[in-house]
């Protein structure tokens, strides 16, 4: 996760000052959700922001600090290696930190299937990025998030899983648009807090 201050600048129109508090509350409902799915031994998050990481703590997120400083593929690089060095044998996983619908059995459901192959991703929900990428326990994580992931990560061999009934797996927020297609999913309690106070309705969570 970004430092607050510079996340999810695409979102300033619509958050005005509460950009990161938004960020924020985006990351709280993916971690919250992440913890508590079945077969997930642990959930670590990638951030040096000061605010987020004891918030994300107290959820439940082993917080990893000291990244690279060279991009998101490098900081997710980097939470992996810990990952492996804290849960020997397990598989690992990156999973974008802005799923603010996210529900445990659709989340088991990707885990499930991307466990089957060395690697695999998850399409966002426009078909053009990635929101999950896995890679089993001996396999070599290289994860190739933004811009258009969904091609980079299926030419680098990775499988990609093609589920149907996992909308909020898929449900990332970069812009209003996106927000508001999570919001009609039903986000979590942080998310729907902020949502409120912003004029957005949410369905439920």
């Amino acid at each position: 996760m970004k430092r607050l201050a510079a996340a999810k600048s695409r979102l300033a129109g619509f958050a005005g000052a509460r950009r990161g508090e938004l960020a924020l509350a985006l990351a709280c409902d993916t971690v919250r959700v992440a913890v508590a799915t079945p077969g997930v031994r642990a959930v670590f998050a990638v951030t040096e922001d000061e605010t987020a990481a004891p918030v994300l703590g107290r959820l439940g997120a082993h917080v990893v600090t000291g990244e690279p400083g060279t991009g998101l593929n490098a900081a997710l690089t980097h939470g992996a290696h810990r990952a492996r060095l804290e849960v020997p044998g397990a598989g690992v996983c990156a999973l974008s930190a802005d799923l603010p619908a996210l529900r445990a059995a659709e989340l088991a459901r990707v885990l499930a299937a991307a466990a089957a192959h060395p690697n695999a991703f998850l399409a966002d929900a426009v078909g053009v990025g990635t929101t999950l990428y896995s890679a089993a326990p001996d396999a070599v994580f290289a994860p190739a998030f933004e811009g258009w992931s969904r091609l980079r990560h299926r030419e680098r061999g990775a499988v990609e899983i093609e589920l149907d009934g996992v909308p909020t797996v898929r449900r990332d927020v970069d812009t209003p648009d996106d927000l508001r297609a999570a919001a009609e999913l039903g986000v979590g309690p942080h998310t729907a807090v902020l949502l409120a106070d912003l004029g957005v309705a949410p369905v439920g969570g």
